[in-house]
């Protein structure tokens, strides 16, 4: 049985043979650690698979806004990168008046619904302080921005869903929809203007039979059983946001996680610590049913003795339930 296999199972609840898990190595770490990273991934075969000597290109870099300099999207936003191997942010936003919402066109090229498609997207066409400032203030420019880029990314959607072959497909979104400690706007607010947009543009990919898959950075508690009306069917938080017993509160049972372990602690942990922290987020979050998936981001400050310890402890603790 596969880990893809496994990944569908532990959706369904129909108890998958290993939890599946994965690493996330972000380029940076490639460009740093170089070949001493490339043991480690040589080391365990059923996170990466089999690997061949010889074949990695280190400072390969697959997006363009991992790379240093300027970058401008479909839209018009400017992502500004200072350090090749991680994300840019979007530094100049193309509509800083609500009288530029007005005269915003959509655009005619297609992005394929890269990650902050919905939310982020409002934010980067505006300016975070901006669009916080128009979700206090709700003026009818707010739900003019709103279902442009919703229009928008319906239209993306359609391609995406015509792009999938065969049933019971999994398919990717991502857009950070939490701060730290806190939704940015009240749940109340994220109801009346943000649910019915992902609602529209996830209905077409539930009703097809496939499974909604939705990567959500920050704290996101509240909105989780919106998220489940959504028709999401795993969704990827960070556990440094909402922690693990809140999670498995919302989440046990009801929705299946892919819980993002937490990078921010990564690069400061013992080795012991990273096992004791898989450890628990299997035993709090898992059941031999399923319901979960384990996801661990590697940066350029991760330690490669920390490293190895994620990928021992994944290897180890996803057999937890056999």
């Amino acid at each position: 049985m596969g880990m893809e296999t496994d990944r569908i199972k532990a959706i369904k609840w129909e108890y998958p043979e290993r939890i599946p898990v994965a690493v996330s190595i972000l380029p940076a770490a490639w460009i740093k650690h170089r070949e001493a990273l490339d043991e480690i991934v040589h080391r365990h075969p059923m996170i990466f698979g089999e690997q061949h000597a010889g074949n990695r290109d280190y400072d390969a870099v697959s997006r363009g806004t991992y790379i240093e300099g300027k970058h401008v999207d479909v839209w018009g936003c400017v992502w500004s990168n200072v350090k090749t191997g991680m994300e840019a942010i979007v530094t100049e936003h193309p509509v800083p008046t609500r009288e530029a919402v007005r005269t915003l066109e959509i655009p005619a090229e297609d992005d394929n619904m890269p990650h902050g498609f919905m939310f982020l997207r409002l934010a980067d066409l505006r300016g975070f302080d901006e669009i916080m400032v128009d979700f206090g203030e709700e003026p009818p420019e707010l739900q003019m921005l709103i279902d442009k880029v919703l229009q928008y990314n319906l239209v993306q959607a359609d391609r995406k869903l015509k792009q999938i072959k065969g049933k019971e497909a999994i398919v990717y979104f991502g857009d950070d929809l939490g701060m730290q400690n806190s939704l940015p706007i009240c749940p109340e607010q994220w109801r009346k203007y943000l649910k019915p947009c992902y609602m529209r543009i996830f209905k077409p990919f539930r009703d097809a039979g496939h499974y909604v898959y939705m990567h959500t950075d920050g704290h996101i508690l509240e909105i989780i059983p919106d998220l489940i009306d959504c028709g999401v069917r795993v969704v990827n938080p960070q556990v440094g946001a909402n922690g693990l017993e809140n999670l498995a509160e919302r989440c046990k049972g009801k929705l299946c996680v892919n819980l993002d372990l937490d990078r921010q602690k990564f690069p400061f942990w013992k080795p012991e610590q990273i096992d004791a922290h898989v450890r628990e987020a299997v035993e709090v979050l898992g059941a031999s049913e399923g319901g979960l998936w384990l996801n661990a981001e590697i940066a350029d400050d991760v330690p490669l003795d920390n490293i190895e310890a994620i990928c021992s402890a994944l290897e180890k603790y996803s057999a937890y339930y056999q």
